[in-house]
């Protein structure tokens, strides 16, 4: 096919994400260039799922530049770390004051910031945007969340919003996160509640099995059920079509795959901001180690034959119960993600709208569910609520829960059956609904070995106070502050 006008955007990285946002970009109307390092990825799209298209491909980034309408808006498909800095570098000296970069890979939010900052220094744009949807959710509308230079966001606002995922209200399931690296770190908040959400499903799954000895056929029927009441989503929906899928010999794929997981580091990246922020991130922070505790298969292996756990005695709980386990744990999920997104929000100067947030996630991410339609209504009501727990809706259905989760985090710990976020979130719930806490002991034994002092209920807040606990201490006290 000719093309008598301009691209109205490059796409650099032509792997499974990269072409279809191609594909997806030119099918909304867009003329789109694209180049691949590797050249003969270029060739064989074009003769390809390209043929026939708007598509310009590209054999060089001089080429790919100039056939780009100003402003230049240049996106980049491809592997996080050195290889976006080296495409920086070798893309600022053929753009112009004004043209824009785009990073659609899940980068750093911290290394986008940076480079925000790096190519201001040439007068050019920098933005840093979490994708999520997967390769179907690329090609029929992912949900989006970029960031980075806000002048930019007007050039990129027509494409992004055109071929992004809707909410079942129609609106477009992208928005301008922020400043700096704001993009990327929503997106790596969202994988961190993507692990809490399979892990969640998981031991659910793991207590039906080997708890209650039900059949895949069996559990495909129960989470099929579940997919169509509150916990209606993405991630229960496929759950239950992986439990009812057989292959061609009519066996299940799910039964042979090797229990030792795998991962590609946002959830770990999500940690470590939550622990150098102070936050609580429990559930996700287990959703992690889970992966990591499941991937020392030989170990366990071998730990299984040595370490006993308690003789089968049946189990007795409800569906009903681990609806509510799960529905409940799910939402301290959230409430922890939303918790951090203020928490790194305030450190980094952000001002992150979290209804539009939780709006946006409603479509095309792996993320999507029903219930996020009301963390947006929470969030819309209150933009100041610190905790999705203290909404109405939110705490009411928690309380109402409760019972049945007790009872299943019961179950699987009677029959060691391991439920690390079911029950990580249900500590969680405990502690923060607790006026008092052991912490006063805590804070006693820090003072007695290191003289780290402590505050005083009977005094204001702010006040510090040391003891001599053994009587050879003295009056010294060590200079108190906060990691």
């Amino acid at each position: 096919m000719s093309h008598d006008r301009l691209a109205d955007i490059g796409v650099v990285g032509l792997a499974v994400m990269g072409e279809n946002l191609v594909l997806n970009m030119e099918g909304k109307g867009f003329t789109v260039a694209c180049f691949n390092r590797t050249v003969v990825k270029v060739d064989a799209f074009m003769s390809g799922r390209g043929a026939n298209k708007n598509i310009i491909g590209c054999h060089d980034l001089k080429e790919l530049v100039q056939a780009l309408s100003r402003p230049r808006k240049v996106m980049c498909m491809i592997k996080a770390g050195e290889a976006v800095d080296a495409l920086m570098t070798a893309l600022i000296p053929l753009l112009e004051p004004g043209d824009i970069i785009i990073d659609g890979g899940n980068s750093h939010y911290l290394d986008t910031s940076r480079r925000v900052l790096e190519a201001r220094e040439h007068n050019i744009l920098f933005v840093g945007t979490g994708i999520s949807g997967g390769e179907e959710g690329a090609l029929t509308g992912p949900s989006i969340m970029p960031g980075g230079a806000t002048p930019a966001w007007e050039s990129i606002r027509p494409i992004f919003q055109r071929i992004c995922a809707v909410t079942p209200d129609g609106e477009p399931c992208c928005e301008w996160m922020g400043e700096g690296g704001a993009g990327h770190f929503v997106k790596m908040v969202h994988n961190g509640i993507e692990y809490g959400d399979m892990q969640l499903i998981c031991e659910v799954y793991h207590l039906m099995k080997a708890g209650l000895g039900m059949s895949n056929e069996d559990m495909r029927a129960v989470f099929s059920r579940w997919n169509m009441g509150r916990l209606d989503s993405y991630l229960i929906e496929i759950t239950a079509d992986i439990l009812g899928f057989r292959d061609e010999e009519g066996t299940y794929p799910l039964d042979v795959i090797l229990d030792a997981a795998q991962q590609k580091g946002t959830g770990k990246w999500t940690v470590n901001v939550a622990l150098d922020v102070g936050q609580p991130l429990t559930l996700i922070g287990e959703a992690v180690f889970a992966r990591s505790l499941s991937a020392l298969k030989d170990e366990r292996l071998a730990a299984s034959k040595v370490l006993a756990g308690p003789a089968p005695s049946g189990m007795d709980v409800l569906f009903e119960d681990l609806e509510q386990a799960l529905y409940a744990a799910k939402i301290v999920s959230y409430a922890q993600g939303f918790q951090l997104l203020r928490a790194e929000a305030q450190e980094q100067g952000w001002a992150l709208d979290h209804g539009k947030i939780a709006r946006i996630w409603r479509g095309g991410c792996i993320i999507r569910s029903a219930f996020l339609k009301n963390i947006e209504s929470a969030f819309s009501e209150n933009p100041d609520l610190v905790n999705l727990l203290l909404d109405s809706f939110f705490s009411e259905a928690v309380v109402q829960a409760q019972t049945g989760w007790r009872r299943v985090v019961a179950a699987g710990a009677v029959s060691g059956i391991p439920m690390p976020t079911l029950s990580a979130a249900l500590a969680f719930f405990d502690g923060y609904r607790a006026a008092v806490l052991p912490a006063n002991l805590l804070q006693a034994q820090r003072d007695y070995f290191g003289a780290h002092t402590y505050e005083r209920t009977d005094r204001p807040r702010g006040e510090r106070f040391h003891t001599n606990w053994t009587g050879r201490g003295g009056a010294t006290s060590s200079t108190s502050y906060e990691v």
